[in-house]
């Protein structure tokens, strides 16, 4: 009688123990992500003015500004954006509601699993080799691209894509790919079998389920993994750097066939300097940065909160 409590004490105390260094280790990270964003607002505060978000970069320090790399990681997000969500969510919705239980299909699932572990430099060869240079199949010998469509209109095509904003798009696209379709499967499972017999109760087909009932109610949680990709995207610069994405330029992009330069890049430029207002800037860029990164996220999680009151209503 007497092993019982003292086993149950020593259960008690070995729980305690555990969470208080559970407590102790989220502590410690916090402060230090507070210590580092406490140090990045206090020396990129007093840089920010409209000059430093209206102007290219430049050697001399009070004349840098960060346009280019601004309007570059806007343009490369919304297209990776716009090229991902539509795939990965018709990607998941087609291993959830229509595909059967095969071999080959949970391969698939498994293999997309898989991927989203992989380096993203891995994608950047990829994009490289395939959206790039196109395996040098497409474009003539001495490089010149294929062009479709009128040359200085917005929506002509040149093949190979070269270091422009789609390819950039698209290697970004390979990266969060497998992250927006496990978030949407998870999203997809987690909306109650009798909804679906409900609706198929009624009369209704399985793609009228999927199109009226499933896809609506796992709308919110799907947004909630498009954020969390996106939000890994903003900050990628390896795989561009694998593209030979130029570190400066002195125009923004006005077609998805421009060149362009994106955020992280211009950070580490600045940053990599041995001059101490060059660190400032950097540490004004990373300011910028977050604030295209909580943009974003605000207007993914504002369409998930309507999304979750039309759903309830």
């Amino acid at each position: 009688m007497t092993g019982r409590p003292r086993s149950a004490a020593v259960r008690l105390l070995r729980n305690r123990v555990f969470l208080a260094l559970c407590l102790a280790c989220t502590s410690l990270a916090v402060l230090a992500l507070a210590i580092l964003l406490v140090s990045v607002l206090v020396q990129g505060v007093p840089g920010l003015r409209w000059n430093f978000l209206s102007e290219y970069a430049s050697r001399k320090p009070e004349r840098a500004g960060i346009l280019a790399p601004l309007v570059g990681s806007v343009w490369v997000c919304v297209t990776c954006m716009l090229l991902s969500l539509p795939v990965g969510v018709a990607t998941a919705v087609y291993l959830e509601e229509f595909a059967r239980r095969t071999r080959l299909n949970r391969f698939i699932e498994l293999n997309v699993r898989n991927l989203a572990g992989v380096p993203s430099i891995v994608y950047g060869i990829i994009g490289l080799t395939a959206f790039s240079r196109m395996f040098g199949l497409v474009g003539s010998a001495d490089g010149t691209p294929v062009v479709l469509g009128d040359p200085d209109g917005f929506l002509h095509i040149e093949l190979p894509f070269g270091q422009s904003v789609l390819a950039g798009g698209l290697t970004l696209m390979l990266v969060i790919l497998p992250i927006v379709i496990i978030a949407s499967q998870e999203a997809l499972r987690a909306v109650p079998r009798g909804m679906r017999q409900a609706s198929e109760a009624l009369g209704a087909t399985r793609w009228q389920t999927t199109w009226k009932v499933t896809l609506p109610a796992a709308a919110p949680t799907i947004l909630t993994g498009a954020i969390l990709a996106m939000s890994r995207a903003i900050g990628e610069a390896a795989p561009l750097l694998v593209l030979g994405i130029p570190l400066f330029i002195a125009s923004t992009p006005e077609s998805l066939m421009d060149q362009f330069t994106v955020l992280p890049f211009q950070i580490y430029s600045w940053a990599s300097r041995p001059q101490s207002a060059f660190h400032d800037l950097a540490a004004s860029g990373i300011i910028v940065l977050l604030a295209v990164l909580l943009s974003f996220n605000a207007l993914a999680i504002s369409l998930r909160l309507r999304l979750q009151r039309s759903t309830a209503s």
